[in-house]
């Protein structure tokens, strides 16, 4: 629907999470007491408008846990989506008040849940009870757009992304942030490893995640291992069964897109899938 308005934002807890706070804040012009969220910005990646919208209404800098239900409403007679996600502090520059949010309050969920404008952020809350909190991200990310293999004549290995596949690359690292991947773990191949790049941080080859490397057992047992947050990128052919050995879900991604396993433990308690 091209006549969608999109938004993003972020359920902000602390605390135990037996019995976490929440971050409210209050808009002067609306004098309602809401979530952080805000519009995204022409080619945003959602992810990132959550981010940057979260740091200019609060001060804070979030890692994000797993997506929360979608919230539509009708804005000005414009059907709206605003995305939402769990998240923890990373960093605090501290709150100042200025004209668009002049308040923020961190209450346990009861008050929260008295103070809240809408009954949509009401259900935010229920739904941020129904999983668990204290998720670590596996970030699964198909390499970007690499031009024709069929037209590139040397090692297919060595096949670099093109021009849309770099600005996917561009608007991965704008992603990744959310989750603060310790490890970059890539397939050998270039336009795998040019995926990883432009975040910024030392990108691990992994024979496993090769085409011609993988194997059905030890690909997914050496991902599993994986206990901190991290992203790792491999191809078509490797990552539909990968996905499905680690989480039990059938999902395909496209060219440049990434999927987000949040977990705990072993287990696997949210899958979600972003395009670049």
């Amino acid at each position: 629907m091209t006549d969608l308005l999109r938004a993003a934002g972020a359920v902000i807890w602390r605390g135990e999470e037996s019995h976490p706070e929440v971050a409210v804040i209050h808009r002067p012009d609306y004098d309602d007491w809401t979530f952080p969220k805000g519009k995204l910005k022409s080619g945003e990646h959602v992810i990132a408008a959550a981010l940057r919208e979260v740091r200019e209404e609060t001060g804070l800098t979030v890692l994000l846990g797993r997506a929360l239900p979608p919230v539509h409403y009708l804005s000005s007679g414009r059907l709206k989506r605003v995305d939402y996600w769990t998240a923890r502090v990373a960093a605090d520059d501290g709150f100042t008040p200025g004209e668009e949010v002049d308040e923020l309050r961190w209450l346990p969920l009861e008050e929260a849940r008295r103070l809240l404008t809408f009954e949509w952020d009401v259900g935010l809350l229920r739904a941020l009870r129904a999983a668990p909190l204290e998720t670590v991200p596996l970030v699964l990310v198909r390499h970007g757009s690499a031009g024709s293999r069929q037209e590139w004549q040397g090692d297919d290995e060595s096949r670099p992304l093109d021009t849309d596949g770099r600005a996917q690359a561009a608007q991965l690292a704008t992603a990744l942030p959310a989750y603060r991947p310790e490890l970059l773990i890539s397939s050998p191949s270039a336009r795998c490893v040019q995926t990883l790049e432009p975040y910024g941080a030392e990108v691990k080859l992994e024979p496993l995640l090769s085409e011609e490397g993988q194997d059905p057992q030890k690909t997914p047992a050496m991902v599993r291992e994986i206990a901190v947050p991290a992203a790792v990128c491999s191809h078509r052919k490797v990552l539909p069964d990968l996905i499905r050995t680690l989480s039990g879900t059938d999902l395909h991604l496209r060219k440049g897109a990434f999927a987000v396993l949040q977990r705990v433990g072993g287990d696997v308690v949210s899958v979600e899938r972003y395009a670049t």
